[in-house]
């Protein structure tokens, strides 16, 4: 029997990110030296005192045993305290938060855990793919609203409540956002609180990048809105800001319905992540935040670096508020063939990864994703590969 025939599997779209990666592999088996901007792994070292933290646990009786999926209660302190020192929420450890396994991984279980066949959910187009495709594994139908925080946002939930059957049920919000790097403010936030207590809507928060921004002002949480904690869950990680991503530690607070359903869920599939790695969280929230400010500054120079380098080469990009990545729209020449036709071109040519636009959703169509996960050295050496490959296609380059 193929995979194609199972239900859940044909209500997903061939994953386009994979044609992207074999091919990477491809050229790196044959030994070349691919500058990889595409996935968004970051490569800086998790701090030091996290990692002693997880050595000493590790060594400690009885912490190789089953963990709580629902997360140790000093996790979930850790995290509440958190909240109560950067937004001025309260949150109560044992009702309105869960550890999950990654933000992925919670939007995921969230997903299966409030999600009837059939039920419309509201997700940004382009976006982070587990907005749409949690919903859809579970059973879920799709429809799209603008990426970006406006008035048109606003028309789309009108219009979608007006002609969707049966109504809404959850609308997904990520900023800073993955991969537009758009930013929204309390107003915003306020705008959709009021409109979802109105009608009845389950509002999902993605603030995955929340410390990873490059304006004076922090991005918010939604939950810092009065009357939020009556209709929505946040999904934090450690990833990004801890550099941490392999560990896969992250969190939703929120409403204490929904928190309920998504532990409920979780406590049937696992058993949590390894009580050192949670011990080690609960060290990076309550120990020195220094680590987080100065990943912030390399983010931030790495961003400069390659906004003056490419554009210097002939890609003008907009240089991103927030997030560890740039949106990038197609240079001029290459503008008539596709995301994905870019995306590999430019790394079978210069040996620079990125990321098709067109795989965060059709919206995404036109653009490409650059993370910032390679230091200021290779980034220029991506933009002296840049400048030969645009001058061999008609394009602006010229020496930086």
């Amino acid at each position: 029997m193929n995979s194609d025939e199972f239900y859940r599997i044909k209500r997903l779209p061939p994953y386009v990110f994979e044609q992207v990666n074999k091919l990477k592999a491809a050229q790196r088996a044959r030994g070349a030296d691919i500058i990889d901007l595409g996935m968004g792994n970051p490569d800086l070292p998790t701090p030091e005192h996290i990692n002693a933290k997880l050595i000493e646990t590790v060594g400690k009786p009885r912490t190789n045993r089953y963990s709580a999926s629902r997360g140790i209660p000093g996790l979930r302190r850790a995290q509440a305290a958190y909240y109560e020192r950067r937004f001025g929420v309260r949150l109560d450890p044992d009702t309105q938060i869960v550890a999950t396994l990654g933000s992925k991984e919670g939007f995921a279980n969230m997903a299966q855990a409030i999600t009837a066949p059939g039920d419309v959910v509201l997700a940004p187009n382009p976006t982070y793919p587990i907005h749409a495709f949690g919903f859809l594994i579970a059973g879920g139908t799709i429809r799209q609203v603008p990426a970006e925080p406006g008035d048109a946002f606003f028309a789309a939930l009108h219009r979608a409540l007006n002609h969707s059957v049966p109504r809404p049920l959850a609308v997904v919000l990520n900023y800073p956002s993955n991969p537009t790097a758009y930013v929204a403010g309390l107003d915003f936030y306020r705008e959709v609180v009021k409109f979802a207590r109105r009608h009845d809507l389950i509002v999902l928060s993605d603030l995955a990048y929340a410390e990873i921004y490059f304006t004076g002002t922090p991005p918010p949480s939604i939950l810092q809105v009065e009357g939020a904690m009556d209709v929505a869950v946040e999904f934090t990680s450690l990833s990004k800001t801890y550099s941490m991503p392999g560990w896969r530690m992250g969190f939703a607070v929120g409403n204490e319905r929904l928190i309920s359903a998504l532990a409920r869920v979780k406590s049937y599939l696992d058993y949590g992540a390894f009580t050192p790695i949670q011990v080690a969280a609960t060290a990076a929230l309550n120990g020195p935040q220094d680590c987080v400010e100065e990943a912030r500054a390399i983010y931030r120079s790495r961003r400069d670096v390659l906004v003056e380098s490419f554009g210097k080469a002939g890609w003008e990009i907009p240089a991103p508020p927030a997030t560890m990545f740039a949106w990038a729209p197609l240079p001029e020449a290459f503008r008539g063939m596709g995301s994905l036709a870019f995306a590999e071109l430019l790394q079978q040519e210069a040996e620079v990864a990125v990321s098709p636009g067109v795989g965060f959703g059709e919206e995404g169509e036109g653009f490409v994703r650059i993370a910032l996960v390679e230091n200021e050295q290779r980034i220029r050496q991506a933009a002296r590969n840049l400048r030969r490959f645009l001058e061999k296609h008609g394009g602006k380059g010229h020496k930086s």
